[in-house]
């Protein structure tokens, strides 16, 4: 049966979609640069959209009510995460910026920071705690929005500050629970740091109390949730402290949290608030995100992840309203984005093969689905290199899959290719476009993405199969993915070069020294050179915690066996040229580690080249270094491996 709702053109847009085909592909910065729109949130009264754009090289938070702009403002020099609306009346504007710190473990520290935007007059605007002089201005955790009093009050988590005269400092570092006044950015505390060596997260109820509070030992991973005061609901031991608060159940007397088993299996579980015997819940089921009543706090509804992701909702009439919005975008991935209390009125995000991203509003009551911004108004529809799902399975017999992109227009069949392993490593790709992929795909290569064991996306048995197999099986899988193209006569792989960022970039250097005869160079952006250096970093960075500890050997193994896996100790051994690309405020993997692996090749007598991006972190936040490191990639990439 077709579907009611309308998916076209017939709605305004934002930023209006280019018409014609261009002959040749479009330029690079097409791709390399920031989307044109990065995070679009509706109003609860679902009359006002609020907008993070990209115009002119510069961020923009734009607003529109009724259709007619409201606000058109920059967003400052910090690097803009995200949007929403507290209430109808004030927009919340999430940023973080890279800021140097002396006589800390380390050099340089990423700070978030929400900036409150009041759309009628008589509000304050600034950043949260700015005016609160003994809170840092810098937010540690969102935790909720509520209506207490006729007022909107933001939960947020602070670093107390001790103000000894002209003189301010941290009192302690730990994270404090404060309760925010919008309209006035007027803090107070609304729960206490934890002890030291304690971590300690919060669920705030509908009336705006804390409610429930999970706090967990550092020490030796003792873990309890209850009520602030009273008795607790349930407690473990994780030496690890793989247990977090999820939510409230979705009537609001429960409360749902997950842990990891023995067996190292993420378990969900529900425990009604008055006390009683764990439920075990979803078990069965891998959840990619979950969707709360933003004034309540309660579970909605999720998304699975895996081959088909599924967006579920508690409330029957939403699931039917959802079902129906979905099936009008049939063959591209759907994301909900956002919603208006009511459910009336959703925001959506859509990409896939002929669709480089695209965000629309859709208005359920009328079954209408109206484009409103394009994230790359330069790439066509047909520019957009197919996207499809390769399942393979590794020498060992282990199934797993991958994301292969393909060049436009082209037979695919003897293909150039590029192995573009992702980061995390506990993360996955799925058939969405992706703006790397894309690039290389426009000039003539096609692009395997392989979900390793490691990944995510799929069991916890595949996930923790990656445990200790940094440089092993982990970089195994990548090549027998392109063993596997191979045998499929879609690409040669003769003509195969290896490219990735993180850990992406590790498995990348990895393939030129810890393997050999498989690539025509290696691309590593933001990469991992030496484990025991990558260790040691963090865990001097986290104050020598135990806890930290026991995870990094969790997923590396024996620290003992570090040198056996490093690219930097084997750099002798690269068998093809090697470009390293790394930001100077990168602080999840320190510049220095590509600094040891140039020492290194360079002591080799090996070609290389490093490329530094002043200014730039890990996610390669900044329009200009991402289109730089783009160009240089594809510069060195061509150079070595020829698409034509």
């Amino acid at each position: 049966m077709r579907s009611k709702y309308r998916a076209g053109l017939s709605g305004p847009l934002l930023l209006l979609m280019p018409m014609a085909a261009q002959a040749a592909p479009p330029p690079l910065d097409a791709y390399g640069d920031l989307p044109r729109v990065e995070d679009i949130a509706i109003s609860p009264d679902g009359t006002s959209t609020a907008n993070v754009l990209q115009v002119s090289g510069g961020r923009r938070v734009f607003v529109v009510k009724d259709g007619k702009p409201l606000l058109n403002a920059a967003s400052g020099p910090n690097k803009v995460r995200g949007i929403e609306w507290a209430d109808n009346d004030t927009v919340l504007l999430t940023n973080s910026a890279t800021v140097p710190l002396f006589g800390f473990a380390a050099s340089k520290y990423e700070f978030s920071g929400t900036i409150i935007v009041p759309m009628k007059p008589g509000g304050v605007s600034g950043l949260v705690f700015g005016k609160s002089k003994d809170v840092a201005d810098t937010t540690r955790g969102r935790y909720g929005i509520r209506t207490v009093g006729g007022q909107t009050v933001g939960y947020f988590g602070g670093i107390a500050m001790e103000v000894d005269g002209m003189s301010t400092h941290f009192k302690h570092g730990r994270t404090t629970l404060y309760a925010v006044d919008l309209k006035t950015n007027r803090a107070r505390q609304a729960a206490p740091a934890p002890e030291e060596n304690h971590y300690r997260d919060w669920l705030i109820d509908a009336a705006g109390n804390v409610a429930i509070v999970l706090d967990i030992s550092e020490t030796d991973g003792t873990w309890k949730i209850g009520p602030p005061r009273g008795r607790e609901l349930v407690r473990g031991i994780d030496p690890t402290g793989h247990v977090s608060l999820i939510a409230f159940g979705k009537d609001g007397t429960s409360v749902i949290y997950q842990i990891e088993d023995d067996d190292g299996n993420e378990r969900w579980y529900e425990v009604p608030m008055t006390g009683g015997e764990p439920k075990g819940i979803l078990n069965d089921i891998g959840i990619e995100r979950i969707f709360v009543d933003r004034s309540t706090g309660n579970m909605i509804g999720y998304r699975t992840s895996g081959e088909k992701r599924q967006t579920v909702m508690n409330d029957p009439v939403h699931q039917h309203a959802l079902t129906r919005i979905f099936k009008a975008f049939d063959g591209r991935e759907v994301d909900l984005i956002d919603w208006t209390p009511d459910f009336s009125k959703v925001i959506l995000r859509t990409s896939g093969s002929k669709d480089s991203g695209t965000w629309f509003l859709v208005d359920v009551a009328q079954r209408r689905a109206d484009p409103i911004a394009d994230e790359r108004p330069e790439i066509m529809a047909e520019q957009v290199g197919p996207i499809s799902k390769i399942d393979y399975a590794a020498a060992d017999g282990l199934k797993m899959d991958g994301i292969l992109t393909l060049p436009p227009g082209r037979e695919a069949k003897g293909l150039p290719v590029i192995l573009l392993p992702h980061g995390g490593p506990a993360s996955h790709d799925t058939p969405d476009f992706d703006w790397w992929a894309q690039a290389f795909a426009s000039r003539g290569y096609a692009v395997f993405q392989p979900n390793f064991r490691g990944s995510t996306g799929g069991t916890d048995a595949f996930r923790h199969a990656g445990d200790g197999e940094w440089g092993r099986k982990m970089q195994t899988d990548i090549s027998d993915g392109l063993a596997e193209l191979a045998k499929r006569g879609l690409v040669d792989p003769r003509r195969a070069c290896i490219v990735g960022a993180s850990y992406g970039g590790y498995a990348a250097l990895a393939g030129v020294t810890l393997q050999q005869g498989l690539y025509r160079c290696a691309v590593s952006v933001a990469g991992v050179a030496d484990l025991k250096l990558m260790y040691s970093t963090d865990i001097r960075e986290s104050g020598d915690s135990k806890m930290l500890g026991k995870v990094l050997r969790e997923q590396l193994g024996d620290p003992k066996r570090y040198y056996d896996v490093s690219p930097r100790r084997f750099a002798a051994r690269a068998d093809a040229p090697v470009l390293l690309i790394h930001g100077k405020d990168d602080t999840v993997v320190p510049y220095k580690q590509s600094q040891v692996m140039a020492d290194a090749l360079k002591d080799a007598g090996k070609p290389y080249e490093m490329v530094t991006l002043a200014g730039e972190d890990h996610w390669l936040s900044r329009a200009e270094t991402r289109k730089k490191m783009l160009s240089e990639t594809m510069r060195f990439v061509e150079k070595n491996n020829p698409a034509d």
